[in-house]
């Protein structure tokens, strides 16, 4: 019986080690920015809801792991997003958007479009309407103090950039700060960061922006 048992239990783990296996298909880093704070005070995020937060980059760089059994390893791509409200309060609606898509140029056509249908999977319905594609290079950073990522960049051609640093004791404005919004887009950790450079250069949305030192930013990375 102690034999009959102990074999259940080891099927069991190893059923269980297959499916978190099959399950963690794909990883990497994760970079987010938009025009309103994340990381804020109450009467801060009250007084930019409906006056900002409608545009956002998002950027994923795979590590390891495949979409749609396409192989992505090493691969970015990164979506630039104009929405018709404030992306993250619960009680408005900022839908429909219009998301400008640029895939990394070293991908293939077939990598590509596995790199669209996982871009348009992690950002849901932000990711819905892409009016545009590109190809550019695009280089993606997270930097991480022990296992926490604090900062990153990611620089997507000429087209799109978001330089993202550690927030320090003098991003600390009201003194009732904390990470009020969540990413718009999954991931397995992720930390609130200042964006010392959010900028959009292309068109497709019919707006470009520079933004400097906006506690706007998210970096982390995603397991899927």
């Amino acid at each position: 019986m102690r034999k009959f048992t102990l074999i259940l239990s080891v099927c069991f783990v190893v059923i269980m080690m297959a499916t978190f296996a099959s399950a963690q298909q794909i990883s990497g880093e994760y970079i987010e920015s938009r025009n309103m704070d994340v990381y804020t005070g109450h009467c801060f995020a009250m007084s930019e809801v409906n006056l900002a937060g409608d545009q956002a980059i998002l950027a994923w760089r795979v590590s390891k792991g495949e979409w749609n059994g396409v192989k992505l390893d090493g691969l970015s791509v990164v979506g630039v997003a104009k929405a018709s409200g404030t992306l993250g309060p619960s009680y408005t609606d900022p839908y429909p958007a219009k998301v400008v898509l640029i895939t990394d140029e070293k991908a293939t056509p077939e990598q590509r479009e596995a790199l669209k249908s996982f871009a348009q999977e992690m950002g849901g319905e932000l990711f819905k309407n892409i009016v545009e594609a590109e190809a550019a290079p695009i280089n993606l950073e997270v930097e991480y103090q022990g296992e926490h990522p604090m900062a990153g960049r990611v620089d997507a051609g000429k087209l799109a950039s978001v330089h993202a640093r550690a927030l320090t004791d003098k991003d600390h404005i009201c003194g009732n700060e904390q990470t009020y919004y969540k990413p718009l887009a999954p991931t397995a950790h992720s930390m609130p960061a200042v964006a010392a450079l959010d900028q959009f250069n292309g068109e497709g949305l019919g707006v470009t922006w520079t933004l400097h030192e906006k506690r706007s930013a998210f970096v982390g990375h995603f397991a899927r």
